[in-house]
């Protein structure tokens, strides 16, 4: 995350600023501390807060289309005339200020108050609502339904012990030592009472009765409802390692497997990553960024290959060899005795930590006990409402039919899972919207960012604008000559704009 700047940038905006000041129709100044950007859309001036609310990505960067402002870092989106947080990542609101033209000057006034949902009187609204998942889709639900007005009750089931947090930094910034651990809940501990969310942490729900619409948790409590999501999220893949003592395993998913993993890096030398996906190199990276020798082991020829391709993995690799990383590649673990690690090529690796990250797979117990419809994921219509009527799903465990590809998908990024669970959150309450969005992801490694838009599981052609080992590139997934997915490094305001089209070039 970015540090807040301490003296606001550009003209006092209460003294007024010409149209010709403005370049690519935008401005930043400020009003008291406070920075604003100025954006001319059409023949109107709008003043919204001038960084996000998420990271605090500068908007001004981003690009402006539709009468919204588009973070460049994580793609998040405000409304330009009532700073409304239209997409996630960001949750929060930005402010808007009242604008005046005179004497071909632009004036910004007073803060517009904020506007309120509130939902038309109907018949069909749900009066209960239960969410099973305590992750980015339950909580983006959750949330939203309070933001659209909604006066029923929402109980919350979270079989986690913390309340929702911001995941991806539970591998990235946090990990590394470099963000307090305040800064990661998604919302203070008050929001959720203040809300009248009934948040109910570390508990299993043990059974759904759809006919009788009641979820039923460990101790015999149960709960009705007229809506249900199920947002039950993915759980790390656990590797029987021969000889290894599984509480030394440790895996990455909750804040607790963070603490836990910072723990044992307290009085670690030599960390053994084994698995080259994702979370395991963000695990590397940040090992490495608090000293710690890394060794990662993984069966792949070159990390993410799969996903993001030779030559992004050739970079991948090169880049955390740079910062120390030792890999051995196409190899595993075949077994361990304590502190050692005997690789199926024979050699050996002696770690004082070891992090297993070999992916995650989709928890399905509860849809498959409701006799919902299985697609490698709970299958999803354009509503994300699954074959049970008045049941929804979102996030890792939904598979919904995907009007940019054309084919059915199931992700398992962060911020597809909370547009997932705002979509589900206006759908529970009869609005009918379909799930449109574009699938999104950032990594981290070290200083680099990777941002991917799209959904390519398999493609004939890889077209690369730019040169990856300056880190400065975008590459362009193709299939048959049409785009597929795009991934880029410091190539932000393309990224946006690769997001846009696929927006609106959907397969008919």
């Amino acid at each position: 995350m970015a540090d807040e700047q301490t003296s606001p940038a550009g003209p006092d905006l209460t003294q007024g600023v010409a149209l010709s000041d403005f370049v690519d129709g935008r401005l930043v100044g400020h009003i008291g501390d406070e920075e604003v950007l100025l954006v001319q859309s059409g023949a109107e001036i709008f003043a919204i807060a001038a960084y996000c609310t998420h990271y605090h990505g500068p908007l001004a960067e981003g690009i402006i289309t539709d009468g919204d402002v588009r973070c460049p870092w994580h793609h998040a989106c405000f409304d330009l005339r009532s700073g409304e947080a239209l997409r996630a990542p960001a949750l929060s609101a930005v402010d808007c200020w009242k604008v005046e033209q005179r004497d071909r000057q632009i004036f910004v006034k007073e803060k517009r108050e904020r506007s309120t949902s509130r939902l038309p009187a109907s018949k069909n609204l749900p009066g209960r609502i239960v969410i099973v998942g305590g992750g980015a889709a339950g909580f983006a639900a959750a949330e939203m339904l309070r933001r659209r007005g909604f006066a029923g009750s929402i109980v919350m089931l979270s079989n986690d012990a913390a309340a929702p947090v911001d995941r991806p930094n539970l591998s990235k910034d946090y990990l590394a030592g470099s963000a307090p651990e305040d800064w990661l809940p998604l919302r203070p501990e008050g929001f959720y009472p203040e809300s009248g969310i009934d948040l109910q942490l570390d508990v299993d729900v043990v059974g759904i009765d759809a006919k009788a619409r009641e979820v039923a948790i460990g101790g015999g409590k149960t709960f009705i409802y007229d809506r249900l999501l199920l947002a039950t999220g993915a759980e790390p893949v656990r590797l029987p390692i021969p000889g290894a003592d599984p509480s030394r395993l440790h895996t990455l998913r909750t804040l607790a497997d963070c603490r836990a993993i910072i723990a044992a890096a307290g009085n670690a030398r030599r960390a053994l990553v084994i698995g080259a996906s994702f979370i395991g190199l963000e695990v590397a990276a940040s090992l490495r960024t608090r000293g710690i020798e890394v060794v990662v082991v993984a069966p792949e020829a070159r990390p993410m290959e799969r996903v993001l391709g030779p030559q992004m993995g050739d970079f991948i690799r090169a880049l955390h060899e740079e910062h120390g990383v030792v890999f051995h590649l196409q190899d595993t673990v075949a077994a361990m005795d304590g502190s050692r690690a005997t690789l199926k090529s024979g050699g050996t690796v002696e770690a004082d930590l070891v992090v297993v990250g070999v992916g995650v797979r989709p928890r399905l117990a509860l849809a498959e006990q409701i006799g919902l419809t299985l697609d490698r994921g709970v299958a999803v219509n354009q509503f994300l409402e699954t074959s049970a009527p008045g049941i929804y799903a979102a996030g890792d465990i939904a598979r919904w039919p995907d009007p940019h590809s054309g084919a059915a998908i199931r992700v398992e990024h962060w911020v597809v899972a909370e547009r997932q669970g705002q979509t589900a959150a206006v759908n529970m309450l009869g609005q009918n919207e379909p799930f449109d969005a574009v699938p999104f992801f950032w990594s981290q490694h070290y200083d680099v960012p990777i941002n991917y838009v799209g959904h390519a599981e398999q493609w004939d052609e890889i077209a690369i604008d730019g040169v990856i080992a300056s880190k400065d590139c975008l590459l362009r997934y193709k299939r048959q000559g049409r785009v597929l997915a795009v991934a880029s490094i410091f190539r932000d305001v393309e990224s946006l704009r690769a997001e846009l089209a696929m927006e609106r070039a959907v397969v008919q």
